[in-house]
């Protein structure tokens, strides 16, 4: 004897069994969070001065202006490295030789040559930097730049300004959930927003002195600069979200 045909509805499948509900993003009455930010603004003292060198050359020909270009760069070479680890990084930059083309006349014609050298040297210990600073703006055709004040990317200061940060935010939550009645119950985020160190400050630019020509080093040396550094801001902001116990309304 033939079986009956199975219904239809019996053959569709049912619903998926629930797992159970979807999390819920913002919290729950038995469960709520509370979002806080933390900030830090620190006050400290610069650890690295920078002052930025230009040295200038200019002849009749090109290999005029080269061997002047060399002569004076090597100047200032020897006049910053014999300060030895006064001196934690002294990099030369750009380099350029520029025709400089006669403004008169049917045919292009070069005038003269100019170049120049770019040179940044960073210290760590301030006593020699006034010192420095004026002995490089005394040379010929040499411009002095900076100092400009800053910190070591490895600075303890980052460290405390984030320190200072989430401390911060904690207590900022605990205070809102105090004043509800309740208390925190656990830490579910904590985003690093942007710790960074304020822009580098110039506070004093050693004026260039500059000659038509070279005649010799100076019989005096120039007085040092009284330079006073400039204090450092470092900032560490920080966003944290907790949850708490059911406060009491």
């Amino acid at each position: 004897m033939d079986q009956p045909a199975e219904s239809a509805e019996s053959a569709q499948p049912g619903p998926p069994p629930r797992t159970g509900a979807a999390s819920v993003p913002y919290g729950t009455p038995d469960t709520p969070r509370v979002a806080v930010r933390g900030e830090a603004v620190l006050e400290v003292d610069p650890e690295i001065a920078r002052l930025t060198i230009t040295v200038s050359a200019r002849g009749v020909d090109r290999r005029a202006a080269l061997d002047d270009l060399t002569r004076r760069n090597n100047q200032v070479l020897a006049l910053v490295k014999p300060y030895g680890e006064a001196v934690e990084k002294l990099e030369t930059g750009a380099f350029s030789v520029t025709p400089e083309i006669s403004p008169k006349g049917r045919h292009e014609r070069v005038r003269a040559y100019h170049g120049r050298v770019h040179l940044t040297a960073t210290l760590g210990d301030f006593t020699a930097l006034g010192e420095l600073t004026t002995r490089l703006a005394d040379l010929d055709l040499t411009r002095v730049d900076g100092p400009w004040w800053g910190l070591r990317p490895d600075s303890p200061a980052y460290g405390r300004a984030r320190q200072q940060a989430v401390r911060e935010a904690v207590q900022r939550a605990r205070e809102y959930a105090g004043a509800l009645g309740a208390r925190l119950v656990a830490l579910t985020e904590l985003a690093d927003l942007e710790a960074e160190q304020g822009p580098l400050q110039p506070v004093a630019v050693a004026a260039p002195r500059t000659r038509s020509r070279y005649d010799g080093p100076a019989e005096r040396e120039p007085a040092a600069l009284d330079l006073e550094p400039q204090r450092q801001t470092v900032y560490a902001h920080v966003n944290a979200r907790f949850t708490m116990t059911p406060p009491e309304l």
